[in-house]
């Protein structure tokens, strides 16, 4: 009954953690990390990973992501699609391109160069929505585009993740010959699978949600919804995909039916309680701080690349489409902070191996490092565009 004793352990630890982070102003997510760096081997050495916590862990993502999915708004990506979209393929472009040369010039191999990029393409704007509603500015066309971007930025980062994953992962599994006909045939099963998330948005996920509206055990229309996530998450492993990315869809889909608001209510207290608090633990327990000194150099760029690159690159996708400077200065800044999307993906790359132990903690450092400049950078910039507007 060991587990036992872990979970309750946990479970407070990140409970009074996440309080903490709340009334400094930083995100939950950090209290949560910085647990599982104290109570694993990293300080304490209390906790460490085993099949109870990786179990939990992976349904927290899993559930993590399924709620990513259902606070989706598509018709608000509709309505800004094409500065968000001009926003989220610049905010992936940049960091992929620059943060790869940075990890060829530390001697990462070609794969792993373009998944660090990758991971620092990832975008969570959680925090910059906190921001925006403090300063109410979140109805602006700013903000407004900054929640569009960011739907576009988790849907093509999510999906670039799965194709890496299973592209390298095939070619790891080959050998000779047999590594274009493995490519291929995983390609098309994934296209396969894509065909089939329309099938599901239109007619499975509305069917099945009446159905469990109509059945007389309780709480069926949450217990729908998790046959849903569970299953399109299931499906995507077994075409060599990320679950994370059947996670993700099939939010998405819950979302554009009329019991979106009772799923979320529901999942929410189910997933924060106990599973997503786990996940976050997890990363913790995977850091050592062996070797800080010696990559103290990487961290430092990696950290400067990761602002600059999403706040420029960002930027600069508003500008293109017609925005002056001081709103692309928002955008960009709302844009920098990595958070739980850039840990998902290097938490599925590191088990892919795609993310070598030698670097994994510097990442997790860099991304915790994002994501507590990332809201003074976006309030400084809303103080420049205040100034402006004042002076004129």
């Amino acid at each position: 009954m060991e587990y036992l004793g872990i979970l309750c352990l946990v479970l407070f630890a990140t409970a009074l953690a996440g309080h903490l982070s709340r009334r400094i102003g930083m995100p939950a997510v950090i209290g949560q990390l910085l647990v599982g760096i104290i109570l694993g081997p990293a300080v304490l050495g209390w906790v460490t990973e085993n099949e109870f916590v990786t179990t939990f862990s992976e349904i927290g993502v899993i559930l993590l992501m399924f709620m990513a999915g259902l606070e989706s708004d598509l018709e608000l990506l509709k309505k800004y699609f094409k500065p968000s979209m001009s926003v989220a393929v610049c905010g992936i472009v940049v960091p992929v391109a620059l943060v790869y040369i940075l990890g060829r010039f530390f001697n990462f191999t070609n794969e792993q160069a373009i998944f660090l990029g990758v991971t620092f393409a990832a975008t969570s704007v959680s925090i910059s929505v906190e921001v925006l509603k403090e300063l109410r500015r979140l109805d602006s066309k700013e903000g407004t585009t900054i929640l569009g971007a960011a739907v576009i930025d988790d849907i093509l980062a999510v999906l670039i993740l799965s194709v890496l994953v299973s592209i390298f992962s095939d070619v790891a599994a080959s050998e000779g010959g047999h590594v274009q006909t493995n490519l291929a045939l995983g390609i098309t099963l994934q296209v396969l699978y894509f065909v089939g998330i329309y099938v599901v948005f239109k007619w499975v996920t509305p069917t099945l949600m009446r159905l469990g509206e109509k059945m007389t055990v309780s709480a069926s229309v949450i217990l729908m919804s998790l046959v849903i996530c569970l299953g399109m998450a299931y499906l995507a492993e077994l075409v060599g995909l990320s679950g994370v990315v059947g996670s993700f869809f099939a939010g998405v889909a819950v979302a554009q039916t009329s019991y979106k608001r009772e799923v979320e209510e529901s999942v929410e207290p189910i997933g924060y309680a106990v599973f997503i608090p786990m996940f976050f633990v997890s990363i913790g327990l995977q850091m050592t701080f062996e070797g800080f000194w010696s990559d103290i150099g990487f961290i430092v760029l990696l950290t400067i690349l990761a602002l600059l690159t999403k706040w420029i690159g960002c930027g600069a996708g508003a500008k293109a489409l017609g925005m002056d400077w001081h709103s692309a200065d928002i955008i960009g800044a709302g844009m920098v902070s990595r958070g739980e999307m850039a840990l998902i993906i290097a938490q599925v790359g590191y088990g892919a191996k795609l993310l070598t132990s030698d670097y994994y903690s510097s990442v997790i450092i860099v991304i915790i490092l994002t994501t507590i400049i990332a809201p003074f950078m976006l309030k400084q910039a809303i103080v420049r565009q205040n100034k402006t507007l004042k002076k004129a």
